[in-house]
Parts: structure tokens; C-alpha cells; sequence
């Protein structure tokens, strides 16, 4: 069965919402446009927006410890630089985050919304040329559908992809074939990419997306049913080019 790609998902601020794509343009060395662009931090959080440095997701606002975000639906316009935050579909708050003022209106307003969790009044950073990804590498995470449902049957509940929080979800490999590309080159509509690692998983993924409650400790149950806390893949951009929706991935 050919190996395609059936979702393309980006998402602007990290730990918030993604957001569905048809097709992108991908570049060499970097991951998605606009993914992971801005991130809330801490505001314990010592981030040099001159001179940008890698640093582990502690740092910022995530699922992993604030699920409530998962309430929150996000858009963000990359030609405008705005930003939509609603919540029940009823807009909460909105500002043009490419700009000081924009993002002070959106940083407010997570402090508000949650209140005692945030370490310090929440920030929203951005570096030019930065991506706050959860590893050092700037690149393009794959999810295989068919390890998710080798996953459920472990579960014994559906889970959502969106869990995984993964850019490219693909369908037609088996259950956990995308671990063999581990070093490997694959190539999707002229585009290669190198496949560099497993991707760990941790308590981020046991928050529902759709209920912004931890229901499943997926971390746990990849554990018992797998022996191993892994789901998806990294993989570095080799050269320019474009993807959709319905392309085939070739190894």
C-alpha cells in the first residue's frame, strides 16, 4: 500500500492549537513556516530574543503541565501578525503579535487565564529566525496513523493524532515502520528529507485535545504495551521545495 500524507499541521505558538494546512513550502535546515514562531514563557524565564538559544520546554507554557490551554483554539495570520485566541468559539482575545503591543495583550491575558500555574507573568516571545522547538534541530515531525492505532488497541480508546501535536501525518506504512527510517533519507514530491530521530513522548499527549483533561497516560501505556515512550519522527528539510495534502512519501 503506497504511503501518503493525509494531514499537514502547523503550530504558530507553542503548546497552543494547530492549525491544518493543504500544502507548504518547505525550506532547507528549517521546519514548517511559522511553526513553533512564538512561545509563552515563564516569566522566570531568562530568553535572549538578540541572541537566541535553545532551551527545554520547562521554560515556557505547555500541555504537559497547563492542559487548561488545551481549552483555547487558535489562528494566527501570517500576513497580518495577528492572532485569535477563543475559547468555547467566542473570541477572547486578539492583537498582532509581531509587534511589542500586540503581544503584551496576549501575554496579559494568559496571566489571567492562568492565574497561579504560570511561573511570573506569561511572556510571548519571538526570535527572528527561531524556532522553540522541543529538541535543538529545526525540523519537520512525522506521525505514522497506523502506530496510533496500534496504540488504541493497546488503550482500548481512540485517540486523537493531534495528541502527538505532529506537522505530516502519514497513512500506508505499518504500525511503527517510520522507526527503520532512523538515519535514512525519504522523499515526498521531490522534497528530501533525513530522518533523524524518535520522537519521546511525555505527559503532554495524556491531555485530550478536545477536553483539555488528562484521560490517557499515553507515555505509560506506550510503556506497557510497547516497551518504549516513543510516537513519530524527526526529520531535517534537505532541500526546497513544496508539499500537499495527498502526496506520496517514497523511501
Amino acid at each position: 500500500m503506497a504511503i501518503k500524507i493525509t494531514d499537514i499541521v502547523r503550530y504558530p505558538v507553542k503548546g497552543m492549537s494547530g492549525e491544518h494546512l493543504n500544502d507548504v513550502a518547505l525550506t532547507a535546515g528549517l521546519g514548517l513556516p511559522d511553526d513553533r514562531r512564538f512561545a509563552l514563557s515563564h516569566g522566570s524565564t531568562a530568553f535572549d530574543i538578540k541572541a537566541p538559544q535553545w532551551m527545554p520546554k520547562a521554560n515556557f507554557l505547555m500541555l504537559a503541565k497547563n492542559e487548561k490551554l488545551a481549552q483555547l483554539q487558535t489562528r494566527f495570520d501570517s500576513d497580518s501578525g495577528h492572532l485569535t485566541i477563543e475559547r468555547g468559539g467566542k473570541q477572547v482575545v486578539a492583537g498582532k503579535i509581531t509587534e511589542p503591543m500586540g503581544r503584551t495583550i496576549v501575554a496579559q491575558f494568559f496571566a489571567g487565564f492562568l492565574g497561579d500555574q504560570a511561573r511570573g507573568a506569561p511572556k510571548l516571545i519571538e526570535a527572528p529566525g527561531h524556532m522553540f522547538s522541543d529538541v535543538r534541530e529545526k525540523c519537520v515531525s512525522i506521525i505514522n496513523i497506523a502506530s496510533i492505532k496500534d496504540l488504541e488497541r493497546v488503550a482500548r480508546s481512540e485517540l486523537d493524532p493531534l495528541r502527538f501535536r505532529g506537522n505530516v501525518m502519514i497513512e500506508g506504512a505499518q504500525p511503527w515502520q517510520e522507526f527503520d527510517w532512523v538515519g535514512q533519507e525519504i522523499e515526498i514530491s521531490g522534497v528530501r528529507l533525513k530522518v533523524l530521530s524518535k520522537i519521546r513522548r511525555c505527559p503532554a499527549t495524556s491531555v485530550n485535545p478536545s477536553t483539555a483533561e488528562r484521560d490517557i497516560n499515553v507515555p505509560q501505556t506506550l510503556q506497557r504495551g510497547f516497551g518504549h515512550v516513543h510516537m513519530g519522527i524527526y526529520a531535517e528539510v534537505l532541500n526546497d521545495g513544496r508539499i500537499s495534502v495527498g502526496d506520496g512519501l517514497q523511501l
